[in-house]
């Protein structure tokens, strides 16, 4: 069964909503903790399918989730560190560390086939939010030139984990996901296959390598 759009989610977005609607946009402080946040939450998602997944192919997008998401969020410490920037805990990340915990939990009651689908159909929605949060509010309102652009260089490797989350490698049993780094949706190499559309179900995907 899939599972539903996590509360964490749900919190990054209707926040980064609210926070635009009333003009009180984040300090580059807070832009860099919630970011570091969304990336340690996904690494855990990860490494919780790494253990738990039944697909070999599942695993193998799990991995990707851990390499690019660690790699992103090590530039992020070195950055802030050159920077001498602290970064700053806020509502926002509080939340979301809360929430996804309580998805982790979520998650683990699951097990199988079950467990395959619902990570990645909750993969897919998690990306999408996080990626609309930082187009329409990260990095529009973080005022430091070099946080700014390592901020949009982790939106383009996150828009590619949105667009390959989850070639199928066969209907109803799980699904795979190909995610290097600045892989895009133009991808001449794919080949057609099923897969999970971002909407959460099952449709047609396009990556197989």
């Amino acid at each position: 069964m899939f599972v539903r759009l996590s509360a964490a989610i749900a919190a990054l977005s209707i926040l980064g909503s609210a926070a635009l609607a009333q003009g009180a946009k984040p300090t580059d402080p807070q832009i860099a903790h919630i970011a570091y946040t969304a990336g340690v939450i996904d690494i855990a998602a990860a490494k919780q399918a790494i253990g738990k997944a039944g697909n070999k192919d599942v695993k193998s997008f799990a991995q990707d989730m851990v390499r690019d998401h660690e790699a992103v969020n090590k530039q992020a410490l070195d950055l802030v560190k050159k920077l001498k920037v602290t970064p700053e805990d806020n509502d926002t990340s509080k939340t979301l560390s809360k929430q996804a915990a309580d998805k982790l939990a979520e998650l683990a009651k699951l097990k199988g086939a079950d467990y395959d689908k619902a990570y990645v159909a909750n993969e897919v929605a998690y990306h999408k939010a996080v990626n609309g949060a930082l187009e329409t509010l990260l990095i529009p309102s973080d005022t430091n030139p070099e946080l700014k652009s390592l901020l949009q260089t982790g939106l383009k490797i996150f828009q590619g984990h949105q667009n390959d989350v989850g070639t199928a490698v066969h209907a109803g049993a799980g699904a795979r996901g190909d995610c290097r780094t600045g892989a895009g949706g133009d991808d001449p190499d794919r080949d057609a296959g099923l897969g999970v559309r971002a909407d959460g179900g099952f449709g047609q995907g396009r990556r197989q390598h």
